[in-house]
């Protein structure tokens, strides 16, 4: 049991930089929007005003920070130095806020609201986050009981963290 309980501790300090990365705008966010009004074919905008580039910028340094901190003090083991670690970070938290980006692009061209509910939301910012981690992280990252972890962790996570954020007035949705 002790084996189970330090592997999921290891995947949810693995997750720590990708959730400050994306929750790091909402506190930070704001300004100019990321695609600087830019409307696509369709009259759309590509991202939309939620998307910002200070809320971006500050979500890549955010979750970079905190997997520097963590690297600094524990080597993952889906890792086979700290820099690669590091490296890593710097890597999921722009996967983080490129996932977070192109959920919002998704659901312009569906016409959704910006803070509309929509399930690429919750899991997007991670899927991205993994893929960008690929080439710095040990295979056994990528086994099928991590990801159905960091997944299955995600769909309970983001609605709660979102909730909080709402509840906190960090938020105006909380979804």
């Amino acid at each position: 049991m002790d084996r189970i309980a330090n592997i999921a501790l290891d995947l949810i300090i693995f997750l720590i930089p990708i959730y400050v990365a994306n929750s790091t705008p909402v506190i930070l966010g704001g300004g100019t929007p990321l695609d600087l009004g830019t409307k696509l074919w369709d009259g759309k905008p590509l991202f939309g005003e939620s998307k910002t580039i200070r809320g971006f910028i500050s979500g890549v340094l955010g979750g970079t920070v905190m997997g520097g901190i963590i690297a600094s003090f524990y080597l993952l083991p889906f890792f086979s130095t700290a820099q690669d670690q590091f490296i890593a970070a710097i890597m999921m938290s722009f996967g983080t806020m490129s996932g977070d980006a192109i959920g919002s692009f998704i659901k312009r061209r569906f016409s959704m609201e910006p803070g509309k509910p929509f399930i690429l939301d919750t899991i997007l910012f991670v899927i991205v986050a993994l893929v960008l981690v690929y080439p710095f992280a040990k295979p056994e990252l990528y086994g099928i009981y991590n990801i159905a972890f960091f997944l299955g962790l995600s769909l309970i996570l983001h609605p709660l963290t979102n909730f909080i954020a709402n509840r906190l007035g960090l938020k105006k949705v909380p979804w």
